[in-house]
């Protein structure tokens, strides 16, 4: 009998938070403009052209910054990197009291503590990789790759922004009014939301049910603030209905 316990952990990733904002701001993206031009009156090839723009822009846009954003934050972690490995070489005394002033505020004396900052720097890999995490907070794989994370952002993105749209399409086969298709849209929106909001909430080890509430009341605020915002252009004259 294997009495090996294994103790399952997820680990933090980058492209799960990059997944679940790409999905959002995806869905809330095209549901804010389906509703907003669709409670305009417009036709169904208006709101479905706008909606598709705002989709490829956004995916675009939200993949962009976050490569430049993960990007940077990791030129700004490997230069940390090298100033740790500088200083390990070049003042290994100094590095390896911070090693012991480290285990010492964990409540290691003695011979213990000793043993410990002797097993850590007879190592530079593990002693340098204890600097990082220890002292500076450090870790790479968490920051994620830039380019991978920007095209889970951008496919997400698409994933989330083709969602409320599809309805429309509906709308030009004939089989559904625009008045349909807007509750639809909202519908779909807030069912998928919801269920990636239970998911991050799973994954998070907290509520799935608050998690899940969360990200779909998020989505469907933006839908109705769009639709009051297209309804009144309509009656206040500045958008022609059915155009």
């Amino acid at each position: 009998m294997d009495s090996t316990h294994v103790e399952p952990h997820i680990k933090e990733s980058s492209y799960i938070r990059d997944l679940v904002f790409g999905f959002g701001d995806g869905v809330n993206t095209s549901l804010g403009i389906v509703a907003g031009v669709g409670g305009a009156a417009i036709s169904a090839d208006v709101v479905i052209l706008a909606a598709l723009v705002g989709m490829f822009t956004g995916a675009k846009a939200m993949a962009v910054q976050n490569y430049l954003a993960v990007k940077s934050q990791r030129e700004i972690l490997e230069s940390e990197i090298k100033r740790e490995e500088f200083e390990i070489e070049s003042v290994p005394e100094k590095e390896r009291d911070e090693i012991e002033e480290i285990y010492r505020a964990k409540g290691f004396q003695g011979e213990v503590l000793d043993n410990v900052v002797n097993t850590i720097t007879s190592n530079k890999k593990v002693w340098l990789k204890t600097m990082l995490t220890e002292e500076l907070g450090v870790n790479l794989e968490i920051v994620g790759n830039p380019l991978r994370g920007a095209l889970v952002m951008f496919g997400s993105f698409l994933i989330g922004g083709i969602l409320p749209i599809l309805p429309y399409f509906i709308v030009k086969a004939g089989l559904i009014s625009s008045g349909y298709a807007i509750a639809s849209a909202i519908m779909i929106s807030v069912l998928s939301s919801f269920t990636v909001g239970a998911i991050k909430g799973r994954l998070a080890k907290k509520s799935w049910i608050k998690g899940g509430l969360e990200m779909a009341g998020l989505g469907t605020g933006i839908a109705l603030i769009g639709y009051g915002i297209g309804s009144e252009l309509i009656k206040q004259g500045i958008v022609n209905a059915r155009i």
